[in-house]
């Protein structure tokens, strides 16, 4: 699981994400899924969520890290 597919993901879910800021160095941010964005089943570059404090960013990883 890399965070392409929309199915992998459950709201809920521990994640680590890049949020829009940190593209450029890939710092992964830590949190807790509360909404899935993408509707689409699959993105390339991570499907993107709402986390619970309200940040937005692409999954890249899963597991509280």
């Amino acid at each position: 699981m890399n965070g392409q597919q929309r199915q992998d993901i459950q709201i809920g879910a521990e994640v680590g994400v890049v949020l829009k800021p940190d593209q450029r160095t890939g710092r992964i941010t830590r949190g807790t899924v509360a909404a899935i964005l993408t509707k689409s089943p699959f993105h390339p570059h991570g499907i993107k969520v709402r986390l619970d404090d309200g940040q937005v960013g692409r999954v890249k990883e899963f597991g509280p890290g």
